[in-house]
């Protein structure tokens, strides 16, 4: 366990208070085979569960009755066959003394205790399950459809489970301090080894090769690509060219399952050509912008709104806007650039608790989801208090379908130049992204060492 007993016991008991009644239930992962049943993906253990026991042993569930208090730790004791396997694994009852949970029983249990709060016409709380095992199982227990289960999960939980969360500890930041610093070797590596012919598998290898070293691993499938409009754009086996960038969105996840998240874009002959350094230093400055900016209180969609303005003005400076600037953002013509949120919570996921449902996790009663293209993707708007870690990851991106499509139609045509747009339609994109820590009086960008992002730097460290 990551943190001692107390922490557990407390983070259960103020759940307890907050979902007040019924029966709790928080389901630990199996493991999932990947492409024949001995064959497994590795191990990941559930976040919420993790954050509420610190158990990383698969198939467990942790029960809790709200009323009475009593909580249950419940999973299978392994036997002499998996011993010679996996080795020795302590028993079901030692792991939940070590959390402070007083009570454990075969995992069978459980069906016999939501059997038990049906009939008695109880409330049963569960998140919102993303693993086809765990719809089954619910599936089976609360006999609704499997597909249903995530409709079904209780809004009061996901509630408290989010406030808790959200909130990151001075312990937890510690955590999630170790993996910027795994981050910043990864990234570093990575700019190092950006030369001509050098592939983007190799260098997403060496950077999970990193990670690994240090006992954790990427915290999502790393984004290695010369073509940086492509948001996720895998890394392939085609060797770097010279003259064009390098987009890697990449983080390391600790052995203890904390998070952290990158982005850096490498010019690949080792200097910027004026066209890139142009595009870059807007990206730059808005990045800059949310570090000076972002504050307790403020909204995360005002924030992103003001990164939208900057940008606009920069890119009307080059030429490829025109008109109004506010008028602009709020036509959401700047989407032909920026067609992503400026970032999203991060602590145990890197896109910390989406899973839960982002309309419970980024937004409230007072801010609530856009639909406008390119801001409906922004992933939290909320207002931002001390605790909370967002990323900061403002791009430019020229996506040729996306060009194509707008000028067809004519969208926006008062506010995009597109002669001048075209003469971008190969450049790619750009994206920096940092991650700040929301404190009392602003914000800090989390790491000790703060991987080399302003041009002259990038250009120097490379060299």
């Amino acid at each position: 366990m990551l943190f001692d007993k107390q922490t557990y016991t407390s983070r259960r008991a103020t759940l307890r208070d907050k979902v007040d009644s019924g029966l709790i239930i928080l389901l630990g992962n199996n493991n999932a085979p990947c492409n024949y049943p001995a064959n497994g993906y590795t191990f990941r253990q559930d976040s919420s569960f993790l954050y509420f026991t610190g158990q990383d042993r698969d198939t467990l569930a942790l029960v809790i009755d709200a009323d009475s208090g009593q909580e249950w730790l419940l999973g299978d004791d392994i036997d002499i066959e998996d011993i010679i396997w996996t080795g020795f694994v302590p028993s079901v009852a030692d792991l939940a003394a070590s959390c402070g949970v007083n009570n454990s029983a075969p995992f069978g249990k459980l069906a016999e205790m939501v059997a038990d709060a049906r009939k008695a016409g109880r409330e049963i709380h569960f998140l919102p399950p993303y693993r086809h095992d765990h719809m089954i199982l619910l599936s089976d227990m609360l006999g609704i459809h499997p597909l249903k289960t995530r409709s079904a999960a209780s809004v009061k939980l996901i509630k408290a489970v989010v406030d808790m969360r959200s909130v990151k500890s001075d312990a937890e930041i510690e955590e999630i301090e170790r993996a910027m610093a795994i981050g910043y070797k990864m990234h570093t590596a990575a700019m190092k080894h950006c030369k001509p012919g050098v592939t983007e598998k190799s260098i997403g290898g060496i950077m999970e090769g990193i990670a690994m070293s240090y006992g954790a691993k990427v915290s999502f499938s790393s984004i290695v690509s010369m073509h940086g409009e492509i948001f996720h754009g895998d890394p392939s086996l085609k060797p770097l060219e010279a003259g064009r960038l390098l987009l890697v969105d990449a983080g390391a996840e600790t052995v203890n399952n904390y998070c952290s998240d990158n982005t850096r874009t490498i010019p690949i002959s080792g200097k910027f050509t004026s066209k890139q350094r142009d595009i870059y230093s807007i990206v730059e400055a808005c990045h800059d912008l949310v570090i000076e900016k972002a504050r307790p209180d403020m909204k995360w969609l005002d924030m992103h709104l003001d990164v939208c303005r900057l940008m606009t003005d920069r890119l009307k400076d080059l030429g490829l806007m025109k008109g109004n600037t506010d008028d602009a953002v709020a036509a959401g013509a700047h989407a032909m650039f920026l067609q992503h949120g400026l970032g999203h919570m991060m602590g145990m996921d890197v896109h910390d608790m989406e899973g839960l449902g982002q309309i419970y996790v980024g937004f409230d009663d007072e801010v609530r989801p856009s639909t406008q293209f390119g801001t409906n993707c922004l992933r939290c708007g909320r207002r931002l208090q001390p605790g909370f870690v967002m990323t900061d990851e403002p791009g430019i991106y020229f996506i040729p379908a996306l060009i194509d499509k707008w000028k067809g139609e004519g969208m926006h045509k008062e506010f995009l130049n597109y002669d001048a747009i075209e003469k971008y339609r190969d450049f790619g994109g750009i994206r920096l992204e940092d991650d700040i820590l929301i404190t009392p009086t602003g914000c800090r960008v989390l790491g000790a060492d703060i991987i080399p992002y302003h041009p002259d730097d990038v250009e120097a460290f490379i060299s």
